[in-house]
């Protein structure tokens, strides 16, 4: 969809003034419901496309319109992360790395996504905009923590968005929305500025189909200067995996709800069946041993490694006379956060060498991992889970523990929950195989085709230009 497009734009069969336009009419027409987009630069936006077409528009996203998610910074506009302690900080004088080459491959910025408070929670929720919901069914959340960039797409606002995925926030909006979503590995996009989840955050691609995913990625990858951790060239391969396995938690919790477990191994009979691929199962426990001899535990492990860091990258003293300002799910993490001593924080970060061990020997070169990318069906927009009085724990996320091991992870979408919500499956890979999960989504696309758009909304293609 992305390159028809933006081939369209180049040919001049549409001009990027048109693209800009129709993304800020349907914005009018459907963010009051959906609350996605929390800022818009209409008038900026348009003289942009207009000088795109001007000078002729060139690049591989040539006249796309543009959103950007507000943890991501972009030149001459706030970053406020959804929080109210962060509303009379300056414009950025730079933009994020990833929204520089977003530019130079010629999309146009349109305006920002809505995401919880600092991006961490797995709804998109915060005090200072509110709830984004879902355009699957509207008390539903679309996750978190790039939600409103994930509702934007399946709602068809805008062909293009960013997201990030420290933890499964790419991952679960593309569950929820009916997308597909890529955490890369970890160092393929190079990270500037740095992250304030150092190695286990990452800039990854949201697609409405897997050869949307693929293209994004091509324009965002490649190191950067100061990023440690970015490699410095990558190959990709056009190969199936050799072999799958199957888990429905990437750790031991008990079974999987009913109604996921089900779609779950109704999207496995599919894979050996529709892909001709046998599938092995395995147990939680066998995915990461030598972690578990060690005293790990993916989830706190990675909960341990992510509240320090971002307490550490705000600073203790802003966070402990801000307290009262934050929103109260991102008060409790950080008070979580202070009573963790500096020698638990290093134990959970050494732990992570034992789970990138685990699933380096597990994979290989040529296997994949699958797994529901939720052991939910979903959530509602103010992130409460149904039939509790709070939200959806950590036991409901596959997704973490890729971050913490740095393995490319994709959620594709594999049926439909009773709720009306997509069910995604999540497709795991070796590290630097990020074509690999793509190859195996491509697959299983064709295979199994998902909606361009959510029920009722319009995919942004050249048919509804």
């Amino acid at each position: 969809m992305l390159a028809e497009l933006a081939e369209a734009v180049r040919a001049r069969r549409v001009s990027a003034t048109e693209l800009v336009t129709a993304s800020l009419e349907r914005i009018a027409r459907w963010n009051p419901q959906l609350n996605a987009v929390t800022e818009l630069r209409p008038e900026a936006a348009l003289e942009d496309a207009r000088a795109l077409d001007e000078r002729g528009a060139d690049g591989a996203l040539a006249g796309l319109p543009l959103l950007v998610k507000d943890n991501t910074d972009v030149a001459g506009m706030v970053t406020s992360f959804g929080s109210r302690t962060m509303l009379d900080r300056p414009p950025a004088e730079r933009s994020e790395i990833t929204v520089e080459r977003f530019l130079a491959a010629g999309a146009v910025i349109v305006g920002r996504t809505n995401i919880p408070e600092f991006a961490f929670q797995g709804w998109t929720d915060n005090d200072v905009h509110g709830p984004t919901r879902n355009p699957w069914g509207l008390e539903w959340s679309p996750g978190g923590s790039s939600g409103g960039s994930g509702a934007a797409l399946a709602a068809g606002l805008a062909p293009l968005a960013t997201g990030t995925d420290g933890g499964g926030s790419i991952r679960t909006p593309a569950a929820f929305c009916g997308l597909a979503g890529l955490k890369p590995t970890a160092g393929l996009v190079g990270r500037r500025p740095i992250p304030s989840w150092l190695e286990v955050s990452t800039q990854g691609p949201f697609g409405v189909t897997i050869a949307d995913v693929s293209l994004v990625l091509d324009v965002m990858r490649g190191p950067v200067q100061g990023d440690p951790t970015a490699g410095p060239s990558w190959s990709p391969r056009q190969e199936m995996p050799a072999r799958v396995l199957a888990v429905p938690r990437t750790w031991d919790f008990g079974p999987l709800p009913p109604e996921v477990d089900a779609l779950f191994r109704l999207a496995l009979d599919a894979v050996e069946r529709d892909l001709g691929i046998p599938v092995e199962e395995i147990a939680p426990q066998a995915l990461f041993p030598t972690a578990i001899a060690n005293g790990g535990h993916p989830g706190r492990d990675w909960y341990t490694t992510v509240t320090v860091e971002e307490l550490g990258w705000l600073g203790r003293g802003f966070v402990e006379s801000h307290l009262e300002g934050f929103s109260a799910p991102f008060r409790s993490e950080m008070e979580h956060a202070l009573g963790i001593t500096i020698d638990e924080y290093l134990v959970a970060r050494h732990r992570r060498f034992d789970y990138v061990e685990d699933l380096d020997r597990l994979l290989g070169q040529d296997t994949v991992l699958l797994c529901p990318t939720h052991g939910y069906s979903g959530w509602l927009a103010d992130g409460i889970l149904p039939g509790t009085n709070g939200p959806a724990g950590s036991e409901g996320y596959n997704a973490g523990e890729f971050n913490l091991g740095g393995h490319p992870s994709l959620s594709v979408p594999a049926g439909t929950c009773s709720n009306g919500l997509p069910f995604g499956l999540e497709v795991s890979g070796p590290r630097w195989r990020d074509d690999l999960v793509l190859a195996f989504g491509a697959a299983w696309e064709r295979e199994r085709p998902w909606p361009e758009a959510a029920p009722g909304y319009e995919p942004f293609d050249l048919s509804t230009m």
